[in-house]
């Protein structure tokens, strides 16, 4: 077991993937102005980099979003790498309401259908996606190697996984700015906006937590994925992790 699969947002005896159903739950409604005002809006740049490294790569007929959240990445997705299909899943109902209200007016819908899902017990069939993408996700998987082994059966051969994720940077002058970040700042105005002081102190606990770099890349590679490979997004606060089965 990977220490951040021991973090859970509340102190109670439920699972895991139970207490971060509840916490989506819980913050749905302000998960997507807090995203942007915790990351400064950088959020958005990171997403547009991993959609221009799948560009690059060819781009995907078929999507995967695992835990898509309401959907900013998968919106992206449709308009950077013009898919014909995109799937869009994640544990909480409340997440994928606003992600379906989000893609119906950007005119959308024909490309990008949502449905709930554990990513540790797919529903999909082998071989259904060209392309698996995930955002700041990793942290909360109650069983990280399981969701991966999940993501690996239902990519095509030669089909990629692109990943980012936050990290605890570990380099001099970000170390310690994060530092003040997460202790004061960060759980100071998710419980102001959201309401919810232990989902935005969940955070920065599981962001020191995660494996990362080429401790991530290895575990990838355990999942059976090949050409494996990490890039430090701006900050050192995201990792890019990619891919191939």
């Amino acid at each position: 077991m990977y220490a951040q699969e021991k973090i859970k947002p509340y102190s109670d005896s439920t699972s895991k993937s139970e207490q971060v159903e509840q916490m989506f739950d819980n913050i749905a409604p302000t998960y997507d102005a807090l995203n942007h005002i915790l990351s400064l809006g950088i959020d958005r740049l990171w997403r547009k980099k991993a959609m221009n490294y799948l560009k690059k790569q060819g781009g995907a007929r078929r999507i995967l979003d695992v835990a898509t959240g309401t959907g900013d990445f998968a919106i992206l997705a449709c308009k950077k790498i013009h898919p014909e299909r995109i799937v869009g899943i994640d544990i909480s109902e409340k997440m994928l309401e606003i992600g379906k209200q989000k893609v119906q007016k950007s005119g959308m819908s024909e490309v990008i259908k949502f449905q709930k899902e554990d990513c540790a017990s797919l529903s999909f069939e082998d071989n259904s996606f060209d392309c698996v993408i995930s955002s700041f996700a990793l942290r909360n998987f109650a069983d990280l190697d399981q969701s991966l082994l999940e993501m690996h059966r239902v990519l095509n051969p030669g089909g990629r996984i692109i990943v980012i994720d936050l990290c605890k940077p570990d380099r001099f002058p970000m170390k310690q700015l994060f530092w003040c970040y997460q202790k004061a700042i960060m759980p100071l105005i998710g419980k102001k906006v959201s309401h919810d002081d232990k989902a935005y102190s969940y955070l920065p606990n599981t962001m020191a937590a995660i494996p990362k770099g080429k401790e991530m890349s290895t575990i990838f590679s355990k999942a059976g994925f090949k050409e494996t490979g990490y890039k430090r997004l701006s900050f050192q606060m995201c990792m890019m992790y990619y891919g191939k089965k």
